[in-house]
């Protein structure tokens, strides 16, 4: 006779909850893997787009505003303060220091905002999965001592079998939450270096609106 893996094994004899139990991990793993890899490459690009926006920003002698269409945090805090800057200068006549600094605070703020999505998702799952996991293998024990109680005396193979297998829930569990963790932290590093840049960009941005003059390369931010 063929021997089941543990998984089967479970799944052959747990009950509708167990098995519920079973399914939600594997939606939290895909959830999690979903966010895992979309994350990564949003913060490739962007972490590209940044140095290659930046480059190309201050590449002359008198940077111009970004595109209407700008698809980055970094140009679209560009567009933002260009535009209000603009718009500042046509209507009260001065450089508009202050309004130019609440905008370049609302973008980064938005902008953070806008990388934290998909954060709370890991985090949730890094949270949940390992207590799913425990409840599952709570659960499969139950009914593991449960059908041995109704056949009677069992021997310790009789035992260890059943209650050994329902542990493979707490693994699941452990499985699922692992890569979340690292994933959160991972991406929360990412997010906190874009928002350094952003607000380095910000500091340049606003003594170039105001004076007129790009800092030299040496002290502009990175």
């Amino acid at each position: 006779m063929q021997s089941m893996n543990p998984i089967e094994y479970f799944l052959a004899h747990t009950d509708p909850l167990g098995a519920t139990l079973f399914c939600l991990l594997a939606l939290m793993s895909l959830a999690s893997w979903y966010a895992i890899f979309s994350k990564a490459l949003l913060f490739w690009q962007l972490h590209r787009q940044g140095r290659r926006f930046r480059r190309e920003f201050w590449a002359g002698q008198t940077p111009a505003a970004p595109a209407a269409a700008a698809s980055d945090p970094f140009s679209r805090l560009a567009l933002a303060s260009f535009q209000v800057h603009g718009e500042v200068r046509r209507a009260r006549g001065d450089d508009g220091e202050e309004l130019l600094l609440r905008c370049m605070s609302r973008v980064v703020g938005e902008e953070g905002a806008r990388l934290d999505n998909g954060q709370t998702l890991l985090a949730s799952i890094a949270a949940v999965a390992p207590f799913v996991g425990l409840f599952g293998t709570v659960w499969g024990v139950h009914n593991a001592l449960a059908a041995i109680g109704i056949e009677g005396a069992a021997t310790l193979e009789q035992i260890a079998g059943p209650v050994g297998e329902a542990l493979i829930m707490t693994a699941l569990g452990l499985a699922v939450a692992i890569p979340a963790v690292l994933a959160y932290n991972v991406f929360s590093r990412s997010s906190q270096m874009l928002l350094a840049q952003m607000d380095a960009l910000a500091h340049d941005l606003h003594h170039y609106l105001i004076t007129g003059q790009a800092l030299p390369a040496s002290v502009r931010g990175a």
